[in-house]
């Protein structure tokens, strides 16, 4: 296993693999309250099970497939949540960002920006949220190849800042298909930095009902378990009470209430890859 590069998330905790890490939570955000009860769930079967949770929530998702489709709370509610579920539950939080104007912001609130995959290129985006200080998380763009992504860790430690995560999310494959390619998580951390497997944006099927995003969550697992045997560094899902009945990603999302032997299994599959 190559040498990686500690990154700090917050003043909570470091990413240095001795430990199980997640970075988990709805979609989007679409209420306070949805918000709350699925970071408190979490948040109890990770201090039972020894790991480090991250909440995550999307203020907007600006990257919709049809004009009309949910968009979330907005960036002042949802960094409102954010800050609320941070300072109550004493956890890090994390959203994503999509325009430079955004990062100053949101980077008074969180514990790491997250880069869409579709903006993973975007240098001005990806300085500015570098330039916030804190720990930044890039989604490896769909039409990446995992070996091209040292110009994304590039163009962030550029500024200074070394707390970079690099996350796979699948590869296009055909239309509306996306696969992922096991050999590119090890070649990825090759590049020093931790790597994270997006198990839930991994089963997608962009675009596949024209107007919205398929998905079958049935084969989250399967995504996560597998990359956790490849040595992955962390597991990025999202988790959602009702996905059926979610403003978006209602294929892929996790269910709240089957969370717990998923990460259970996880952690067995973990400690193995460590040798544990």
């Amino acid at each position: 296993m190559p040498k990686m590069h500690p990154v700090k998330v917050g003043d909570f905790f470091e990413i240095d693999r001795s430990r199980f890490y997640l970075i988990g939570g709805p979609c989007s955000i679409e209420n306070e309250d949805m918000a709350f009860e699925v970071a408190e769930t979490v948040k109890k079967i990770c201090d039972i099970l020894n790991i480090c949770y991250v909440f995550k929530g999307s203020f907007d998702k600006a990257n919709r497939s049809a004009l009309n489709a949910g968009r979330a709370v907005g960036i002042d509610k949802g960094l409102d949540i954010l800050a609320k579920i941070r300072s109550s539950l004493q956890i890090p939080v994390t959203t994503d960002v999509h325009e430079t104007w955004q990062c100053a912001q949101v980077g008074e609130v969180v514990d790491i920006l997250q880069i869409p995959a579709y903006l993973c290129r975007q240098t001005d985006l990806l300085i500015a949220a570098a330039e916030t200080g804190k720990t930044v998380s890039v989604k490896k763009g769909q039409f990446m190849a995992p070996q091209n992504m040292d110009n994304v860790i590039e163009k962030i430690v550029s500024t200074g800042n070394n707390n970079c995560i690099l996350m796979e999310r699948g590869s296009s494959f055909g239309y509306n298909k996306l696969v992922v390619d096991m050999t590119g998580l090890p070649i990825m951390r090759e590049l020093g930095y931790p790597v994270f497997i997006d198990a839930t944006h991994s089963v997608q099927e962009p675009g596949g009902n024209k107007t919205f995003t398929k998905g079958n969550r049935k084969f989250a697992e399967t995504v996560m378990y597998a990359a956790l045997g490849a040595g992955v560094d962390g597991v990025f899902a999202e988790i959602h009470p009702d996905p059926d009945n979610a403003i978006s990603d209602v294929g892929s999302q996790l269910k709240l209430s089957e969370i717990e032997p998923i990460l259970r299994k996880a952690i067995l599959i973990d400690r193995a890859a460590k040798g544990e």
